[in-house]
């Protein structure tokens, strides 16, 4: 059974297309392998895939439907108020000198009860008597601060990073994007955030939920350190660390979302020999923890052997699929590494 369908993804930027129409299914379980050249769109594909890039065309589905907010009554209601909200305020400031005169200045008098029920009935006659140009501008204003609001809601209502890591579809980067003056366990930490449950004053007042909530996820992000090999060195900087440790540490931060999905774009770039076996065996790990996982990367050794399935691409099309032998023995995907021979 699918997990994630990918379905005619196509991005094109201006005149240029990426990614075109490229359509493939990741079974729950398996590791998945996106290849071909440099420049042959796979970072932009997984762009698309995770929320980073809306795509020119085509449809991610995880579990059968699309990652997408759905509205809801309290948006639709905030998004009322505040056009209304917006009239009101546009038009109690254009006529505020009239309905302060009349329902103040005419109805205060030294040393005697206020009459509010007087002043509140001049103040509305005074609004209604405002001349028609003075209540149109105000339901323009409005009109704008609500479309703006509308804008707003449309913005939330997308296929955003945050809704898709919390969906499940977590990632690593081609270029590693720690944090590198945090230490390792608070990257870790980090990659947590969308799933905690402390609201703002709860951690700002330091409530026994949040001491709760600390100790616990301390302690994961503990076993997430070991996991990947790092937890000798939990308090260290990250910038402090060498490369391959880098990219052992950005897959930890990626499993504190507790993803049942994990792309990985290029994890063993800039590793020796003997770190990429390390790797392969990080990542036949990961999978057996139930996490299916999708990899780009060059390093053939690496996806000849720990790959079920693999998907090609070149100049952002899809040029072949299937198991690592079929792939080895595909024409079109050796050329498009090796070049074709010359007719002589």
């Amino acid at each position: 059974m699918s997990l994630l369908e990918v379905r005619d993804i196509t991005m094109r930027f201006g005149g240029l297309t990426a990614v075109d129409g490229v359509s493939f299914d990741v079974r729950e379980g398996e590791i998945f392998a996106v290849i071909g050249p440099n420049g042959a769109g796979k970072t932009t594909l997984f762009n698309a895939i995770t929320g980073v890039y809306e795509p020119t065309r085509g449809s991610v589905r995880f579990r059968g439907s699309q990652v997408r907010q759905n509205p809801d009554a309290r948006l639709v209601r905030r998004t009322l108020v505040v056009g209304v909200t917006g009239a009101i305020s546009t038009f109690l400031a254009l006529n505020s000198q009239e309905i302060w005169t009349a329902a103040i200045g005419a109805n205060y008098l030294l040393g005697k009860p206020f009459p509010w029920q007087q002043a509140l009935a001049d103040a509305w006659a005074t609004a209604r008597a405002v001349p028609a140009v003075w209540g149109v501008i105000p339901a323009i204003v409005g009109g704008v601060i609500g479309a703006a609001t509308v804008l707003a809601l449309w913005q939330r209502l997308r296929r955003t990073p945050d809704l898709i890591a919390r969906a499940g579809l977590a990632r690593t980067f081609q270029n590693i994007r720690l944090f590198t003056d945090l230490s390792l366990i608070e990257n870790v930490l980090v990659g947590m955030d969308s799933r905690l449950h402390c609201g703002y004053w709860t951690n700002l007042l330091r409530l026994p939920g949040f001491l709760g909530e600390s100790k616990r996820s301390t302690a994961e992000a503990m076993d997430l350190l070991a996991f990947v090999g790092l937890a000798d060195r939990a308090q260290s900087a990250a910038g402090s660390l060498p490369y391959g440790h880098r990219r052992r540490l950005e897959i930890a931060r990626a499993l504190a979302s507790r993803p049942t999905v994990l792309l990985l774009d290029e994890p063993a770039a800039g590793m020796n020999p003997s770190e990429v076996t390390s790797l392969m065996q990080l990542i036949q790990r990961v999978r057996d923890r139930g996490i299916t996982v999708i990899l780009i990367e060059h390093h053939m050794k690496l996806v000849m052997g720990i790959s079920d399935r693999i998907v090609v691409l070149q100049y952002g099309k899809k040029i072949g699929e299937g198991t690592p032998q079929e792939i080895q023995a595909d024409r079109r995907c050796i050329e498009a590494y090796l070049g074709a021979e010359d007719e002589l």
